[in-house]
């Protein structure tokens, strides 16, 4: 527990905008491909750059699709 006491205070300055800002920055993306919205800031809220990497793994790159709405019967 000491070693938080010796983070300096211009770290918890920054640190606060950076999970605000990616929190927020998932939420909205998330909500656009319809991706659990609500998990992806949550996490990005807590965690820092975690969430970012497997955003980007699992629904950016298309990696989890969303199923197969949208794709045409043959």
């Amino acid at each position: 527990m000491e070693e938080l006491t010796r983070l300096p205070v211009w770290f918890w300055l920054i640190l606060f905008p950076v999970l605000i800002a990616q929190s927020t920055w998932l939420f909205i993306d998330a909500r656009k491909r319809d991706s659990i919205p609500w998990f992806w800031g949550i996490w990005g809220l807590v965690h820092f750059p975690m969430p970012l990497v497997f955003y980007f793994i699992f629904v950016r790159s298309g990696w989890f699709g969303r199923g197969r709405r949208g794709r045409k019967r043959s």
